[in-house]
């Protein structure tokens, strides 16, 4: 069995775990290994600190200042934006980063670092879109029409599992697991292709195990955050319609990107069996479903 080295830490309210296998055999080859890792945890942080609605000083959250100028933002912010952009754009609106004053009327409003009450006080007009959001590439500039208050939280821990990803790409053999968000590269210790498990929904077990290598997989399930206010309603909405996506119970989606994975397995539940599965093959991409009466969809994409 190869040598592995495994990295624990606690960001973006999930628990991150990194594996790195093999590349241990001398002082000088643990300590590389070591400081790819660091760098690996590093843009979780950063990401974290560019991309929170929970954070009053994070870029994001300054953006909401600004109304009707443009607004010159990082090449992290602005990827982050202009995918999930491109998403609402592609799932006619069912998906759509512009939800977060009604996430923060729903209870979705605590810091988890410390518990208090986050809300932006932006009084936002529910009936703003992702149209109201327009983007100038070549300026790199960012403006919102309407007051509105950005949620990123189907793009950031993805975003942040590719930019670790990039890090550790050179040690070939490696895996992130943020939670629901995984990347696998390479191989496993045993030299095999790595196991990825498919929580059931509504039980403590898996609804089948996935072997991969060199690719993410990214879930959203509706057993992920319920609001504190109304445990009947989970975090993913259908902007359309302003409802919590009620039609299905999780979403596994695999992709050569986590960020694109996980934008897709979230647009996917907010459209609902029959139309996230056909948007999922319209985006080529492999995609696992469970119905909220746990019947098993499957896309006929294989990746």
């Amino acid at each position: 069995m190869s040598d592995v080295y495994v990295h624990t830490f606690a960001p973006m309210g999930t628990v991150v775990t990194i594996q790195v296998v093999g590349h241990g055999k001398s002082d000088a080859l643990r300590a590389s290994r070591a400081d790819a890792v660091a760098r690996a945890a590093s843009w979780f942080d950063s990401i974290e600190d560019c991309c929170s609605r929970f954070d009053a000083q994070s870029e994001l959250r300054k953006l909401s200042d600004h109304i009707g100028t443009p607004v010159h933002v990082s090449a992290t912010l602005y990827e982050a934006v202009r995918f999930a952009l491109a998403v609402a754009d592609e799932s006619g609106g069912a998906f759509d980063p512009t939800v977060g004053h009604r996430m923060e009327s729903r209870g979705f409003d605590r810091n988890y670092k410390s518990g208090e009450v986050a809300s932006s006080g932006i009084g936002a007009d529910d009936s703003v879109s992702w149209r109201d959001v327009q983007l100038n590439e070549s300026a790199q500039t960012v403006t919102l029409l309407k007051p509105l208050v950005l949620d990123l939280g189907a793009v950031a821990k993805g975003l942040a599992v590719d930019a670790a990803a990039r890090e550790l790409a050179p040690f070939e053999n490696f895996a992130i697991d943020a939670g629901g968000d995984l990347y696998l590269g390479g191989r496993n210790a045993e030299g095999a292709e790595w196991s990825v498990g498919i929580r059931h929904p509504r039980e403590q077990s898996l609804i089948e195990t996935l072997h991969v290598s060199n690719t993410a997989v990214c879930t959203s399930g509706d057993y992920e955050r319920k609001s504190p206010a109304d445990h009947r309603v989970h975090h993913i909405m259908d902007a359309r319609s302003g409802e919590t996506a009620a039609a299905l119970s999780s979403v596994t989606v695999i992709a050569q990107s986590a960020m694109v994975a996980d934008a897709l397995a979230t647009a996917a539940f907010a459209l609902g069996p029959q139309d996230g599965l056909e948007f999922l093959e319209r985006q080529g991409v492999r995609g696992v479903m469970m119905t909220s009466s746990l019947e098993r969809l499957e896309t006929a994409a294989r990746v």
